[in-house]
């Protein structure tokens, strides 16, 4: 992959972390950001015409419109994950194919205001929920098929705070590279 494509796939790097290195302020600051993610999500995009929507983020990469949409995909799959190895013992979690989900028709054309209201509810709900976790429940794993690994609750709280911020950076670019 050139530099330039891993640039625009990747805008804000790859997402690693050490599990190490996850302490309770790392894991506060990450739920912060799952919080904040909707309102920073509408500020990014407020204005923006159905065209630039349909502006993909790179060639051959998704719509903004579908970025967008596919975020409350994303999370829905992520509370859900969390509710499972929260209630279960390391439950193995299914896999979708989320190139697939971003293609169907309403991904591609369902006004975003949809996915707003559909990302501020999920994280509402998502962040009252880890906000009653104890530190020890986010060593809790769900076993993860494709991987064939088991991964801890609490690097799945930071990725999915990078997973908002990498998504977020997209429509920066775009925005930036476009002069909106």
């Amino acid at each position: 992959m050139s530099n330039d494509l891993a640039d625009l796939r990747y805008p804000i790097g790859r997402y690693q972390i050490n599990e190490n290195n996850i302490d309770e302020l790392q894991i506060n600051t990450w739920i912060s950001e799952i919080e904040q993610l909707p309102r920073r999500l509408k500020n990014e995009v407020s204005g923006l015409t159905d065209v630039q929507l349909d502006t993909p983020y790179r060639t051959d990469g998704w719509t903004l419109r579908q970025v967008i949409h596919h975020l409350p995909d994303s999370h829905m799959n992520a509370y859900i994950r969390f509710k499972l190895a929260f209630t279960e013992d390391s439950p193995t979690i299914r896999p979708y194919y989320e190139d697939r989900w971003a293609d169907c028709e309403e991904a591609k054309y369902a006004p975003v205001q949809a996915s707003f209201d559909l990302l501020d509810s999920l994280h509402t709900r998502w962040i009252l929920f880890l906000k009653t976790m104890k530190q020890e429940d986010f060593n809790r794993a769900f076993h993860h098929p494709e991987h064939n690994k088991n991964f801890k609750l609490k690097e799945i709280v930071g990725m999915y705070a990078w997973h908002g911020n990498h998504h977020l950076a997209h429509i920066t670019e775009t925005k930036n590279r476009n002069n909106w």
